[in-house]
């Protein structure tokens, strides 16, 4: 573990003593707009006519003077925060936030501001009755660190795909489990790299397995089927909250999140149309894509803005301290279609994070003092994802010279060497795998670009596939595989072989090291990174 100063108060404890105190919430008779010191509570103790917290909190886009708060009302009701850097709430402050109303679902964010970087900061999530403004919920208490100004150890972790290919929430198995085995790390912040949801994958009440044993799920109507309207594609966020761990994780672990494409259905692009799969009555994958982005946004603590060129912006940065920045990359939104990708020369076609994002993300590694860089993709760069029997799904398409998608990259690649832009890695999920790639351009067929890492990671409850072919165009050598060639598809989480990795930078040295664990928590592979000077 990475060492840093001594946190002195235990979060299990913290949470359930906040539970179990913060029953009765501040009922102030001067209730303002702006941030107040809160008054002893006043009980309410009639419960069918409090709002209620049925999915829990979470926090989500931290830096170091700010923070995305999020949760969902069971009714209309005013979302209001309060917090301190101390456990016991003294000296709380108090921040009143949007309406939860029917047309978001009953979600509700609000973005904390002026925070003190470096500290501990307590939280708890109310909401006010909107009928009678007397009548408050029970608090649901969360917390999280704001990244530090000054130079201190780092510790994070990354992985992706939930809920996938039929493995839901089992009871008896311990639910997703994934997650506890993350939060008790005490990571200071969780990347997850997309499919936070399947919303093609129905989940039914029960799998037999291999050994004729059965699967058991949680199971909900919208669940049930491939999501087409915009309940459904909610409901499958919720379903997720359904899930302890989850809930748990999310009121401890800060989020940063990005999409991929089952949060809206496999291997999509912009204007595909659906053909063959008459699980849908919705062909437009567009509508679909529209419909699914509402219900990310509604249900992930993400801050956006809607502006008239690029309404809702999933690509984003963070700077977390003067060692580590991060660039959180949207390769669906401004891709071209799913093809062969052998295109000699760059078109709209080629698109991958279109012309836009990648002029933001060359502007913001110029830009970046941070010593170490690590670019988040929903897609791995050198391994190869087919559509089909002819088309590609990522970046790669087979040996040879960089084509197609690998277009872009090549000049993104290009542009970071010829820039001196140092210490860049990438970090992914997707292919339901652990692994770590080095590229070597001395091994491969596109050679102008700096060495650098790529690692895998995931599924954090889905089913296990690969590994997969690795083309050699920006010469990717093969670290480490974290299953056996051959494995047979769709592997159950009750076969252990889910994983996450770890990142770690040490504020003496500046070195990063990297790990890859398994269900259980134990690393399987690690690697220290040193810094290029």
């Amino acid at each position: 573990m990475q060492s840093q100063p001594p946190i002195k108060f235990n979060r299990r404890q913290f949470l359930i003593s906040s539970a179990l105190t913060g029953g009765s919430i501040i009922a102030n008779n001067v209730l303002s707009k702006s941030r107040v010191f809160a008054q002893a509570p006043a009980i309410i103790t009639s419960e069918k006519v409090r709002p209620g917290i049925p999915y829990g909190i979470a926090c989500g886009d931290i830096s170091d003077d700010s923070a995305i708060i999020w949760s969902r009302s069971d009714r209309p009701a005013r979302m209001i925060v309060e917090y301190s850097t101390n456990e016991a709430f003294r000296r709380v402050q108090r921040v009143f936030g949007p309406n939860a109303l029917e047309d978001s679902d009953f979600t509700a964010r609000l973005n904390l501001e002026n925070l003190p970087p470096g500290q501990q900061i307590f939280y708890r999530v109310i909401f006010q009755n909107l009928s009678d403004p007397n009548i408050y919920s029970a608090p649901v208490a969360g917390t999280f660190r704001t990244p530090a100004k000054q130079r201190r150890d780092i510790f994070f972790g990354w992985g992706g795909d939930t809920a996938g290919q039929g493995w839901g929430i089992n009871p008896d198995f311990g639910g997703m489990k994934i997650y506890e085995t993350i939060r008790k790390l005490n990571p200071d912040f969780f990347i997850h790299s997309g499919d936070n949801i399947y919303a093609d994958g129905p989940i039914q009440s029960q799998v037999t397995l291999d050994d004729g044993s059965i699967w058991k799920n949680i199971t909900t109507p919208e669940k049930s089927k491939v999501a087409e309207t915009l309940t459904e594609f909610r409901g499958n966020y919720i379903y997720n909250l359904l899930d302890e761990n989850i809930r748990r994780f999310n009121a401890e672990v800060p989020i940063l999140v990005q999409w991929d494409d089952h949060e809206v259905r496999n291997n999509w692009y912009p204007g595909q149309v659906i053909v063959n799969d008459d699980r849908y009555k919705v062909k437009d994958v567009s509508l679909l894509a529209e419909r699914a982005r509402q219900a990310f946004l509604e249900y992930m603590p993400i801050s956006y803005k809607n502006d008239r060129t690029d309404k809702a912006k999933i690509y984003r940065s963070f700077s977390y301290g003067p060692l580590l920045d991060i660039f959180m990359l949207d390769e669906r939104t401004y891709r071209g279609p799913n093809t062969e990708n052998r295109q000699t020369v760059q078109t709209k076609d080629t698109d991958f994070l279109g012309s836009k994002q990648i002029r933001w993300l060359k502007q913001q590694l110029l830009k970046s003092k941070a010593t170490w860089k690590v670019i988040a993709s929903d897609m791995p760069l050198g391994l190869i994802v087919r559509d089909g029997s002819t088309n590609f799904e990522a970046w790669a398409n087979g040996d040879g010279p960089a084509l197609g998608r690998e277009l872009e990259l090549a000049d993104l690649l290009r542009f970071i060497k010829r820039n001196y832009i140092k210490n860049v890695v990438w970090l992914t999920a997707d292919v339901h795998y652990a692994a770590a790639h080095y590229y070597d351009p001395g091994k491969a067929q596109f050679t102008d670009f700096k060495p650098f890492w790529e690692f895998v990671a995931g599924p954090l409850n889905s089913g296990t596939f690969g590994p997969n072919q690795l083309e050699n165009t920006f010469g990717p050598q093969l670290k480490f595989v974290s299953i056996p060639s051959g494995t047979k598809a769709n592997r159950p989480p009750s076969e252990g072989l889910q994983f996450f990795g770890t990142v770690k930078i040490n504020s003496y040295t500046n070195v990063m090291t990297v790990a890859l664990l398994n269900l259980k928590g134990e690393t399987l592979y690690s690697v220290d990174l040193p810094p290029e000077k």
